[in-house]
């Protein structure tokens, strides 16, 4: 692939435009990676960094590796590696032969450590965890040094090799970098690099009872891929110069610079890997791919397109300044893609069935309706028309003023790409509730209004005889504040009790029975849904409304 300008400029291009522009490597030498550790699903902030490495690779002509930073296997599982594996190829993204683990080097990473401690840059510690954060000390106070920092090199060696040789328990003994502890920066008050954990491991099964730290395995495994520009998020900032540190002093082919940019934060969402766990195992959403949630899973299963996705990316640009992007804008590039790649069809969320009285009783047109107002290349379908329909609900009052531009008793509307009917009658039960309208039809007015007859406005319906039962399920935002996780007390006190409304009554038009999973499409009148995976059940998920309506959550909070 040949380096091509890109369109939209950020900081870290003009890094690397600076380093071609220099001679220090070619476009094609552009080497990034997306690693993300498997300890959970992806969220729309991993979808920031996967188009941004991705991105930037595929601009330059150069790669980007997916490596899994599977240094902690108490929280990892071969689900979240498989689940990542599947977001970042239906984000459109592919890292060819190039998928590695932090665990396929293990003992590169064992060998660079004995060189530190060889060095006389390692040693073994025996403090416990608590006793090491009390001696690191604090923002304002140096730290202290451990009683065992000393050790002589042949001593550290010796207890490293029985850390490996599985002699001693967890949390008895852990290496740590010898720094330090009078560093204004914590990160370097010789931070640990091993600890002991006798854990069955996704990739190296019992192999392994000691586990390299996250910031020494990271920064090492970029050196061996030969990473050029290791790209991360600010909270990586302070680490960077332990990153540094790290392959600064071990023999390295390659020496990767760390860079960091602002972590995407949105608006009603969470994106701490910590909290979208919380939600999962309290029950709070069902799964990781609740269409809820912020997942790249939840949003996949809600019917959001990929590509909508990497527009919103784009548009929110790469800074290192904090700031809070607006659900708003997240939704406008939904509804944006959606609006074009979206057929149409016809769908009644709250039945109301109404019986055209003068229409014969045998009689079926099939009316030919466009796929898309836009768009002629959707073609169209032939829907079934007959005396029994169902319209919606709240497209029905008795009585209305004149701005009501949907059916009211005595008046007329026009039925979507069908006729102009009249109500002329409303049917209730013993409780007063509407049950049923009996309508005439202007059997003359396909295309065309009667004389003398300006109908209201036009609404979708849906022919009671072939129309297929469906569950729609409207999703609203999760949280009711913007800033769930800065609020005082528990973040769950703001989850919306109103984020799930199951619609089990809906009628669908026969087009929609053969939807395939995630298929979307626009409910004429209503938003954008699509076909969930719920199998067995015709199930849809709304993706997002025709417009902007969430105000009204803010109203009731």
């Amino acid at each position: 692939m040949s380096h091509e300008a890109p369109a939209k400029t950020h900081f870290i291009r003009q890094i690397i435009d600076e380093d071609i522009a220099a001679g220090r490597m070619a476009p094609a030498d552009v080497h990034t990676r997306f690693p993300p550790e498997p300890n959970g699903y992806l969220h729309i902030g991993h979808a920031k960094s996967i188009c941004l490495n991705f991105g930037i690779a595929r601009d330059y002509g150069g790669r980007c590796n997916l490596r899994f930073d599977d240094t902690n296997p108490t929280k990892e599982d071969i689900e979240f590696v498989e689940s990542i594996e599947a977001d970042v190829r239906w984000l459109g993204f592919d890292w060819e032969d190039r998928q590695f683990y932090a665990s396929d080097y293990f003992e590169r990473l064992y060998a660079a450590a004995e060189e530190l401690i060889g060095k006389g840059l390692a040693y073994v510690d025996d403090l416990t965890a608590e006793q090491i954060r009390e001696y690191r000390g604090t923002l304002t106070e140096a730290g202290r040094d451990s009683p065992y920092r000393n050790r002589s090199v042949d001593e550290n060696l010796a207890l490293f090799r029985r850390m490996r040789a599985g002699e001693f328990a967890d949390g008895s003994h852990v290496l740590r970098a010898k720094i330090d502890m009078a560093s204004p920066n914590m990160n370097l008050r010789d931070p640990t690099l091993y600890r002991i954990r006798h854990e069955h491991h996704h990739q190296t099964g019992d192999a392994w009872c000691i586990y390299p730290m996250y910031d020494f395995a990271h920064a090492l495994s970029d050196a061996f891929e030969g990473i050029t520009h290791s790209i991360c998020t600010l909270e990586f900032e302070d680490h960077r110069p332990l990153y540094d540190w790290c392959v600064e002093n071990v023999t390295l082919a390659a020496r990767p610079r760390q860079y960091e940019f602002s972590r995407l934060t949105l608006q009603y969402a969470i994106t701490s890997k910590r909290r979208l766990t919380q939600l999962v195992k309290e029950g709070i959403v069902d799964g990781w791919d609740d269409p809820r949630m912020p997942t790249i899973a939840g949003l996949r299963r809600r019917g959001v397109p990929p590509a909508a996705i990497r527009e919103f990316c784009e548009r929110i640009g790469v800074t290192k300044s904090d700031n809070a992007v607006e659900m708003e804008m997240f939704e406008a590039c939904v509804r944006e893609e959606l609006d074009r790649s979206a057929p149409r069809r016809m769908v009644v969320l709250r039945p109301l069935k109404v019986t055209l009285t003068n229409w014969p009783a045998d009689r079926v047109d099939w009316l030919s309706a466009a796929s898309h107002p836009k768009d002629e290349s959707f073609g169209s379908r032939d829907v079934p028309f007959c005396g029994e329909l169902y319209i919606d609900h709240e497209d029905f009052v008795e009585q209305a003023n004149k701005k009501w531009k949907r059916l009211v008793s005595g008046d007329c509307v026009r039925l979507r790409n069908a006729y102009v009917i009249r109500c002329e009658e409303v049917i209730k039960d013993a409780e007063g509730s509407i049950r049923e309208l009996r309508c005439s039809c202007y059997l003359d007015s396909l295309g065309v209004n009667p004389d003398g007859v300006k109908p209201r406005g036009v609404i979708h319906w849906v022919s009671a005889r072939h129309g297929v039962a469906a569950e729609v399920r409207v999703y609203e935002r999760l949280f009711t504040t913007p800033f769930p996780d800065r609020e005082e007390g528990n973040f769950l006190d703001f989850v919306n009790p109103d984020s799930l409304e199951r619609l089990s009554q809906a009628i669908v038009e026969p087009a929609l029975a053969g939807a395939a999973v995630g298929e979307r499409f626009q409910f004429e009148r209503e938003g954008y849904f699509c076909r969930d995976l719920d199998s067995g059940r015709l199930v849809f998920n709304r993706t997002a409304t025709l417009r902007d309506s969430w105000a009204k959550i803010a109203d009731k909070a």
